[in-house]
């Protein structure tokens, strides 16, 4: 069986936006057909306790046929966001200053973080 190599296009034009410990590619790349495409990616760092870090990333096509529902929807959701919620952001730990030194915050209180070990016993017998 032929093996199938899938080879990332040359971008074609290139933006970059960088969000705190989020960085946003948005690269127009070209089908084989010759045809534009988007692809939009995200890329997340990580750092392990040993100081040593990890990039997490996401990758989304976005092909000219769906550009105008895409952007319709994504103007409509943005919009209904700052409408109800305006500019602010309200969690301190999703501004672009903010750190986080062994899971407390630099005021000194521990960070609500799903990914710590604590466990809560719960008994589904009365449910």
């Amino acid at each position: 069986m032929e093996e199938k190599r899938f080879i990332e296009q040359e971008e074609i034009f290139s933006q970059v936006l960088r969000a705190g410990r989020r960085t946003y590619f948005f690269d127009v790349r070209e089908t084989k057909a010759g045809d534009y495409y988007l692809t939009i990616t995200e890329s997340k760092k990580f750092t392990h306790e040993d100081g040593s870090f990890h990039y997490k990333k996401h990758k989304i096509y976005l092909y000219k046929e769906d550009f105008n529902e895409f952007s319709d929807i994504l103007n409509q959701s943005t919009s209904f966001i700052l409408d109800e919620k305006g500019q602010e952001v309200i969690s301190e730990r999703h501004q672009k200053d903010y750190h986080k030194i062994n899971g407390e915050d630099l005021n000194g209180s521990k960070a609500d973080d799903a990914s710590t070990d604590s466990f809560t016993d719960l008994n589904f017998e009365d449910i």
